[in-house]
C-alpha cells in the first residue's frame, strides 16, 4: 500500500493506530521470531512448513508495521465538523436510503480509518464524497460501481 504524504485521520483513528503499531512490535514481533528459531531447530528448511509459514507471516507483519508508521509520521489530525449542520470530515451522519426500511449511521473519516462494516466510511468513498457538504433534510445521490440509489440525510451529529 503506498501512503501519500498527508494522512487525515481522527484522533481517535490515530489512537488505534498507535495501539496496533505497540501491540505488534512488542507482542507479535517477538512471537514470530521465537516461531522462527523453534521452526529453524527441527532442520531442513527446504521442506520445513513451520519456517516457511513463519517467515511469511513475518513479512505480512513488518509490512503492515511499516504502513502504520507511514500513518503516524504522515497523519493530518481531522478535526470535527467544519460547520455546524453540515457534513464534513469527523461527521457522523444518519440517513434513510429510498424505498428501504430503517436508518444507516456512518462516521466520515480518512481512508487510513474507514471500515464500513464497523460504521466509518472513507471522505474518499462513494457515499463520503455524496455527503461532503449536505445538511440535514438534503436528498443525496449515491452512485456506486454496483449502481446508483438515493438517501435522505436524517441527523448529522
Amino acid at each position: 500500500m503506498s501512503i501519500p504524504n498527508e494522512v487525515p485521520i481522527t484522533p481517535e483513528g490515530l489512537e488505534a493506530v498507535r495501539r496496533e503499531h505497540e501491540k505488534l512490535t512488542t507482542v507479535q514481533r517477538p512471537s514470530i521470531v521465537a516461531k522462527i528459531k523453534a521452526a529453524r531447530e527441527l532442520g531442513d528448511l527446504s521442506e520445513n512448513f513451520e519456517y516457511h509459514a513463519a517467515k511469511n507471516e513475518q513479512g505480512m507483519m513488518e509490512a503492515r508495521i511499516r504502513e502504520l508508521e507511514a500513518i503516524i509520521k504522515n497523519h493530518v489530525l481531522i478535526e470535527a465538523k467544519t460547520e455546524k449542520g453540515v457534513v464534513g470530515m469527523g461527521s457522523t451522519v444518519r440517513f434513510v436510503e429510498d424505498g428501504e426500511e430503517g436508518e444507516e449511521s456512518y462516521r466520515i473519516v480518512g481512508t487510513a480509518e474507514a471500515d464500513p462494516a464497523n460504521g466509518r466510511v472513507s471522505f474518499e468513498s462513494a457515499v463520503g464524497k455524496a455527503l461532503m457538504g449536505r445538511r440535514v433534510g438534503d436528498r443525496v445521490p449515491v452512485t456506486t460501481p454496483g449502481g446508483a440509489y438515493t438517501v435522505r440525510i436524517t441527523a448529522i451529529e
